[in-house]
């Protein structure tokens, strides 16, 4: 055998044997994040999260590009025409912030029938050839009543606050908080606002809706809304309720001084904004030729009263609590779903 030959051989034997082995290489691979909505400070630290790792993945050349993109409004339409201009300008992979789970169906088939690779999280879609990377929303929404059955067993009047109007999470959130409530007859939902998911949109709607409510004895929230509801409650001289937080740093520095002033308790529940990294690596990861099924589900993030203080101190003034995902972290959620 002649040394070319070897060559050719030592080669198709390393391939085979080195386990987890990349299948194609991505260094030329466009990927672009499509977002329909950033107006509240889980969206942005969603975004830079996006930014922080992808721009490392740009910097050491796993990709070639991880452009973000976000429309001026949570308009189905306008996100459909956005997909399509990534169509055109020729990327390989588009990570998808839905601003409906249908309404983007026909816009994500024409990418997948352009042989790109949609990925979508939190706002997530139906188009069978996406992939999903979803969290139990519904499943959020119910451990809230669970947490205040717990806490409030003789339970009471709940106040509800739901996120964006038309997104999929907001009526998967409050499907499960409704769902929980049924199992609880001493809770009983007497009011509901839509907050945006938005601390000042929450405060204005509370503010709003309370002349007309009872004594609330709980709030229910979906998150970026906690903090907005206690200062609705505060203006209004009303009896501060358990408000049910959605780890904003706001939200959990006011906790914590309360806590500290008269042992205020509660509990803190999202969706991790790094969960768009989540997204990213598993695009990367089928545009490596790695066989990945089509829903993958992360959990949510938990915060309680003896973790409070920790969580905080990790949390940036106007941030989110959160967790930024690795490759590795990606791998071991496509392991798990297999």
């Amino acid at each position: 055998m002649n040394i070319a030959k070897m060559l050719l051989a030592s080669a198709a034997i390393a391939c085979v044997v080195v386990p987890g082995s990349a299948f194609a290489d991505t260094s030329s691979k466009k990927i672009a994040l499509s977002n329909n909505y950033a107006g509240n400070s889980w969206r942005q630290a969603m975004l830079t999260s996006w930014q922080k790792v992808t721009g490392e993945a740009v910097k050491t050349g796993v990709v070639a590009a991880a452009d973000p993109f976000t429309t001026a409004e949570n308009q189905a339409t306008e996100q459909a025409a956005q997909i399509q201009n990534m169509i055109l300008q020729g990327y390989d992979a588009i990570v998808i912030d839905a601003a409906s789970p249908t309404a983007l169906n026909g816009a994500i088939k024409e990418a997948c029938d352009a042989k790109i690779v949609v990925v979508s999280f939190d706002g997530i879609v139906t188009e069978p050839c996406a992939w999903r990377i979803a969290v139990d929303f519904k499943g959020m929404g119910a451990s809230q009543i669970d947490y205040l059955a717990k806490k409030m067993p003789k339970g009471g009047n709940v106040l509800e606050i739901r996120g964006l109007a038309g997104v999929s999470v907001d009526d998967e959130i409050s499907a499960g908080i409704h769902d929980a409530a049924a199992k609880y007859p001493q809770f009983k939902i007497v009011g509901s606002v839509h907050g945006d998911w938005a601390q000042d949109v929450a405060q204005r709607a509370v503010a709003g809706i309370l002349p007309s409510l009872p004594d609330i004895a709980a709030v229910v929230t979906q998150g970026g809304d906690g903090y907005g509801a206690a200062q609705a409650f505060a203006a209004a001289k009303r009896t501060m309720p358990t408000i049910v937080m959605g780890n904003r740093q706001d939200e959990l520095a006011w906790w914590k001084k309360e806590k500290d002033a008269s042992s205020y308790e509660t509990m803190s529940v999202s969706i991790a904004p790094g969960v768009s990294t989540l997204a990213f690596w598993v695009a990367q990861q089928i545009l490596d030729g790695q066989q990945v099924k089509k829903d993958l589900v992360v959990p949510f993030l938990r915060i309680d009263q003896d973790n409070l203080e920790t969580n905080l101190a990790t949390t940036q003034a106007g941030g989110v609590a959160n967790v930024e995902y690795t490759l590795d972290d990606a791998k071991k959620v496509i392991a798990a779903a297999k």
